[in-house]
C-alpha cells in the first residue's frame, strides 16, 4: 500500500494530519479526565488546568529534546521537530507545577493523567501515520507501506544514508521501499494500555497505583517498537535513546507499582475536593 501525506489548505493555512490529531489528542484527554472527575464529584475545571499545563510544557519539552538531539538552535522555531519523550517530561513536569500551585496533591494529578495519557499518546500516533512520519524498517509482510513523500521517503537510498539500514544489492535508491508501520502498532498497543487502565481507575488500589502501570505499559511498548522504527540514534549497539528512557520508565512506573499497591491514599485537597480553585 502507499500511503501521502494528509495535508490541505484553508486559505493561506496549512492543516496537516499531525496537527489535527495533537488537538484531537489533547482534547480527548480533557475530555477523559473530566469525566473521571465527574465521576468522583470533583472539580472538572482541573481537567482544563491539566490540559492548559500539558500543552504548553508539552510543546516546549518536545522541541528542546529535538534541539538536543540535532544540536540545531534553527529548528526550534520551525513547524516540525517534536520529540515524544521531551514532550512527556516537558508536560509532566508543567501539569505536577500547576498542581502544586493548585494544591492537588501529585498522586491525583498521576491518577487522573494515566488512561488520558495513553488515550492520547495512541492519537498522537495516528498523526504521525497521517504525515507520514516515524515509520519503521523495510518489511516484505502483506500490510507493509510506503511513503514515498514521507519525513523522510522511505527510499532505499535513505534507508542507507540516513538510517544506516541495509538494503538489497543493486537496489536502485529512488526505490520507495514498503516499511512497517510502526506509528499504526503503537496506536494498536496504547489503546489496549488505555483499556486497561480506564478499568482499573474504579478498582481498589491506592491513588497514583495506576501511573506506574502506564510508565510500564509506555515504556515496553516503545522499547518493543524501537526494534523495529527506521532510527538514526542507535547509540549503543542496536539500541536507542528512546529505549535507554523506555527502560528509565519502566523502572520507576515497577517502583510505584511496589510502593503504591497498598496502604492510604492522600486525600485530594480543597480544589479538586471541594470544586474550589485555590488562591
Amino acid at each position: 500500500m502507499t500511503v501521502y501525506p494528509l495535508v490541505f489548505q484553508l486559505g493561506p493555512l496549512e492543516i496537516t494530519g499531525y496537527g489535527l490529531m495533537m488537538m484531537v489528542a489533547f482534547l480527548v484527554g480533557g475530555w477523559l479526565i473530566a469525566l473521571e472527575l465527574r465521576r468522583r464529584g470533583m472539580a472538572e475545571d482541573y481537567a482544563a488546568d491539566m490540559i492548559a499545563a500539558a500543552v504548553i510544557g508539552g510543546i516546549v519539552g518536545a522541541k528542546l529534546w529535538y534541539v538536543a538531539l540535532n544540536q540545531d538552535l534553527g529548528s526550534l522555531f520551525s513547524r516540525g521537530g517534536l520529540v515524544w519523550y521531551g514532550g512527556f517530561i516537558g508536560g509532566a513536569a508543567t501539569v505536577m507545577l500547576n498542581g502544586w500551585r493548585l494544591g492537588v496533591p501529585l498522586r491525583w494529578t498521576m491518577q487522573l493523567g494515566a488512561p488520558a495519557l495513553a488515550a492520547a499518546y495512541a492519537l498522537g500516533r495516528v498523526g504521525c501515520f497521517l504525515v507520514n512520519d516515524d515509520y519503521g524498517r523495510p518489511t516484505d509482510l502483506g500490510w507493509g507501506m510506503r511513503f514515498p513523500r514521507g519525513l523522510p521517503a522511505s527510499t532505499a537510498g535513505n534507508m542507507e544514508t540516513l538510517f544506516g539500514i541495509p538494503v538489497p544489492p543493486d537496489t536502485d535508491p529512488s526505490t520507495v521501499l514498503a516499511v512497517h508501520p510502526t506509528q499504526l502498532y503503537e496506536t494498536v498497543l496504547m489503546l489496549g494500555a488505555f483499556a486497561v487502565l480506564w478499568r482499573l481507575r474504579k478498582s481498589s488500589y491506592p491513588i497514583g497505583w495506576i501511573f506506574g502501570l502506564y510508565l510500564v505499559f509506555a515504556g515496553v511498548e516503545r522499547f518493543l517498537i524501537e526494534i523495529l522504527r527506521a532510527k538514526d540514534d542507535r547509540f549503543l549497539g542496536p539500541f536507542t535513546l528512546a529505549q535507554l528512557t523506555s527502560v528509565i520508565l519502566i523502572a520507576i512506573g515497577a517502583t510505584l507499582l511496589v510502593r503504591w499497591k497498598t496502604g492510604p491514599s492522600p486525600a485530594p485537597g480543597s480544589y479538586l475536593g471541594g470544586g474550589k480553585k485555590a488562591r
